[in-house]
């Protein structure tokens, strides 16, 4: 049964039907979207810089895709970390010296591929590049979640947050693979070096947006909850398969279209297919967060999920440009829905104090099924035929997709209750909305 009801919370008007407009007229919003879409931009870089320098350097994609591997895996063990201690000591005692970290980590990658380093030291690189990549998005989102507290415009926060990470990946891998075949090819991660230093900086000097240190805050905003991981809610763990399967899709598009577009001798139109793909995933989010929906959350995603496996399965059998182009703006058409909807569930499903970790674990499975992804087009690109590495978006989110068809109860949200005395030795449990 639908609910009518609307909750009014610290600076948000109330309003019928939620929209963009009023979104963006929270009180303080624009102090952290503004720095943070700088500081999230060098993220959409990150793998296709390092694809494109050590590919350039060895002439593999194999060894390219397995440098580029190595660092998204790092992102993914490290990044619920950074989101745990982000919300025990705050985003600002984190972003300091992540940013730092990962501004020298990206430098040392980028002097010992030109330096024609064995493949094992750039893995060594690799890694602390990966784990110190800052985590603006998930930081964003829960300082969303600090503002709009039980606000129905939370879902178009999601939506409006998910637009904002594609506009990334329509301008970061433009702008990465400009920079590399135009410029040098060490020059998308020297960019992304220099973008992350200075946004991060930027972003985390925005101390009054900040969720506060320690906080689990209840309904009514006081109540303080000692919780556990994140990672201990069943829901969570569906949406991290759910999410594994969209890294995937970002990963073996990226090294495919890379592979394509050198197969037709035309590199730089690699960059124009991934921005269309990113296009289609803007305009859908754009469009998701404009509706006012009435089909749940849990059954949305798995409808969105569904329509992103049957477009996938049609990226390996794309024969030119133009029918890749349609088939990837299709794919980018169905992401957005199931991210906007998987990062909405989170509202329901974990507890205010543990939201950034939340955020950052799914954030790290994306980065974990990109890096997966990677290697293993990057194989398939180099040992099979060319379009080989299109497979990989195919299977891993029909994979994923069987996975939360066959979990999807876990998704329900969690229920905040508490036993109310009816008479002696009869307690009734209530819930509390």
């Amino acid at each position: 049964m639908a609910s009518t009801v609307t909750s009014e919370s610290p600076g948000t008007p109330v309003s019928s039907r939620p929209g963009y407009g009023q979104l963006l007229r929270t009180r303080g919003a624009w102090t952290f979207l503004l720095p943070g879409f700088a500081a999230r931009q060098p993220f959409a870089m990150l793998t296709i810089s390092i694809v494109l320098l050590v590919q350039h350097t060895t002439g593999s994609y194999g060894a390219a895709g397995a440098v580029a591997a190595v660092t998204g895996v790092s992102l993914a063990l490290f990044a619920p970390f950074t989101g745990r201690l982000a919300d025990r000591h705050g985003q600002r005692a984190v972003l300091l010296p992540g940013v730092l970290v990962h501004t020298l980590a990206g430098l040392s990658l980028t002097a010992l591929a030109l330096s024609d380093a064995p493949l094992w030291a750039l893995f060594v690189a690799a890694v602390p590049t990966g784990a110190s990549v800052p985590q603006i998005g998930p930081m964003v989102r829960a300082r969303w979640g600090v503002k709009l507290r039980d606000s129905p415009l939370m879902t178009t926060a999601a939506a409006f947050e998910s637009v904002t990470d594609e506009l990334t990946f329509v301008f970061g891998p433009l702008l990465a693979t400009a920079l590399c075949t135009t410029i040098d090819p060490a020059a998308g991660l020297l960019t992304e070096a220099a973008l992350t230093l200075v946004g991060g900086l930027l972003f985390a000097a925005q101390r009054g947006t900040q969720p506060a240190v320690g906080a689990d805050a209840g309904i009514d905003g006081h109540a303080r909850v000692k919780h556990a991981s994140a990672l201990s809610v069943p829901g969570v763990r569906v949406l991290l398969v759910a999410f594994l399967g969209i890294g995937a899709v970002f990963g073996g598009m990226q090294v495919s279209l890379a592979a394509f577009s050198e197969s037709i001798g035309e590199p730089g139109l690699n960059g124009v297919l991934y921005g269309t793909f990113a296009a289609g995933n803007v305009l859908s989010g754009v469009v998701c967060g404009a509706i006012t929906w009435k089909v749940a959350p849990r059954r949305r995603l798995v409808v969105a999920y569904a329509a992103l496996g049957v477009a996938a399965s049609g990226l390996w059998a794309a024969q030119s440009v133009a029918v890749l182009a349609g088939v990837g703006l299709l794919v980018g058409v169905c992401i957005a829905p199931a991210l906007i909807t998987g990062y909405t569930l989170v509202d329901g499903l974990v507890p205010a104090g543990a939201r950034t970790e939340a955020f950052t674990w799914l954030t790290g499975a994306v980065a974990l099924g990109q890096a997966v992804a990677v290697t293993v087009a990057g194989q398939l690109e180099d040992r099979l035929w060319d379009g080989a590495g299109f497979l990989v978006p195919m299977g891993g989110t029909l994979l994923a997709l069987a996975t939360l068809v066959t979990l999807r109860s876990r998704l329900s949200p969690r229920v905040v209750s508490r036993t109310v005395a009816r008479g002696v030795g009869h307690r009734v449990p209530v819930a509390v909305d």
